[in-house]
């Protein structure tokens, strides 16, 4: 089916448009088709990749490589690294622990602490690192539910637990200017005040946050009833555990520190890709984990699989090939266009093309264009800039749409058809809860 999707898109004329240009649209359909299919593992199919450009003459296999060198591989890796220092240090099994006791034990409020979690967090610091800074916590609270061997994909629970983590990470990012890359970029060009976003972006937070919540909730009924014996088994785990130990005190020193750089990379001007290695290095130079403890711990599968994705994305910008699709689309419209139709057109882009390419890539295309379309109709400047950036990060459908969707398909919690049938609703609500609140609460800050 890739192939045949492959030859007939080939084949499809596309006056304007280079053959580099071509193909690489032709091999967006063959990857889309191998990585929702999963004919090959994913990290499989983007290694085909790497060479299919060169061979289709899409671009060198340097130019290809060039993928695996963008920052947020190394945001991952750095992730990784301080999810495996937090849960090997003992930190996350107690602060799991002390989270439980506070909200309750039972299934429901357990996907809620994760789902809001990582969304405050993420508000203010990069979604990768929030969502990687629960995940052990969240691979610790399962088993107290008497889950046993979550990664076989056989648990309702745990599927909620983790994609409610990795969802709630990305509609949390839509509260603040710093919460995205793309949210940053439409900042840059409409220069909204940073009171003026957080007055639209936290409703819609909030609101996206309580969808993913429930709808999770809904998907997948936990098929447990709370954690097993219930605070009674939560006060025994404390007590067995005791006092604070010198490695948890040095591991919650070094996550302080880290997130202290990452909220203050504005005042530093440290980057969060070197602010992620720098917390990363603690750990290992502190004796909290060793080198061994990461090559367990970092899944190098999914790296490689993000990287060739990414590749694939640089490919479809680096020809033209993203350009052509969304300025033909816009041109098919005429003139005469209502402000909801090009909003909703725009947004539909967005969110289709941020499923298989860099999302700060894609905003980079479509926010200047955003802005132009809006000032040629006398429109406020972020009328269309500030929906497009929060489409951009509306990535819940597919693995390689973010790297917290992919990490949480890496722990064999959820496959991809689970994954899509998430995240086909949550993409649909966010995009008309966008536009309602744009239309009627935004209008005025924009």
């Amino acid at each position: 089916m890739a192939i045949i999707a492959y030859i007939i898109i080939y084949e499809i004329p596309m006056p304007g448009l280079a053959h580099s240009g071509h193909a690489a649209i032709a091999l967006l359909a063959f990857a889309i088709i191998m990585w929702a299919s999963e004919a090959q593992v994913l990290a499989v199919t983007s290694l085909m990749l790497m060479f299919l450009q060169p061979i289709l003459g899409i671009q060198t296999f340097s130019e290809a490589a060039v993928g695996f060198a963008n920052p947020i591989i190394f945001l991952m890796i750095g992730g990784f690294i301080l999810a495996v220092a937090i849960g090997k240090s003992g930190l996350a099994k107690r602060f799991t622990y002390w989270m439980l006791q506070k909200v309750g034990t039972s299934p429901g409020m357990s996907i809620f602490a994760a789902v809001f979690s990582t969304g405050i967090l993420s508000a203010w610091i990069e979604n990768v690192v929030a969502f990687a800074m629960l995940l052990p916590i969240i691979k610790t609270i399962i088993p107290l539910f008497g889950i046993n061997d979550a990664e076989k994909g056989n648990s309702n629970f745990a599927k909620a637990m983790v994609l409610g983590a990795s969802y709630g990470s990305l509609a949390g990012g839509f509260g603040t200017e710093i919460g995205t890359a793309p949210n940053l970029m439409a900042a840059a060009y409409t220069h909204l005040p940073f009171v003026n976003w957080m007055v639209f972006g936290f409703p819609l937070a909030i609101i996206m946050l309580f969808v993913t919540w429930k709808l999770l909730g809904w998907i997948f009924p936990p098929e447990v009833e709370g954690v097993v014996g219930g605070h009674e088994t939560l006060s025994n785990a404390m007590s067995v555990m005791g006092s604070i130990t010198r490695t948890e005190k040095i591991t919650a020193a070094i996550l302080f520190f880290t997130i202290a750089l990452w909220v203050t990379t504005g005042i530093t001007g440290l980057d969060s890709y070197s602010v992620a290695l720098i917390g990363a290095s603690l750990y290992f130079v502190t004796g909290v984990i060793d080198w061994k403890d990461a090559q367990e711990g970092v899944d190098w599968g999914l790296i490689i699989f993000f990287g060739g994705a990414l590749s694939l994305g640089a490919a479809l910008l680096n020809t033209g090939a993203a350009n052509y699709i969304i300025t033909h689309l816009i041109g098919s419209l005429g003139t005469n266009v209502s402000t909801l139709t090009i909003m909703l057109l725009l947004m539909v882009i967005a969110v289709i093309f941020t499923q298989v390419m860099s999302n700060i890539a894609l905003s980079a295309i479509l926010i200047p264009l955003a802005v132009t379309l809006a000032a040629a109709q006398g429109q406020p400047i972020g009328i269309y800039a500030v929906p497009v950036a929060i489409s951009c990060s509306l990535s819940f459908m597919f693995p390689m749409a973010d790297p917290t969707v992919a990490m949480a398909y890496g722990t064999g919690y959820v496959n991809i058809k689970e994954i899509l049938k998430a995240g086909i609703p949550m993409v649909v609500i966010g995009i008309i809860v966008t536009i309602v609140i744009m239309l009627t609460l935004a209008k005025p800050f924009l």
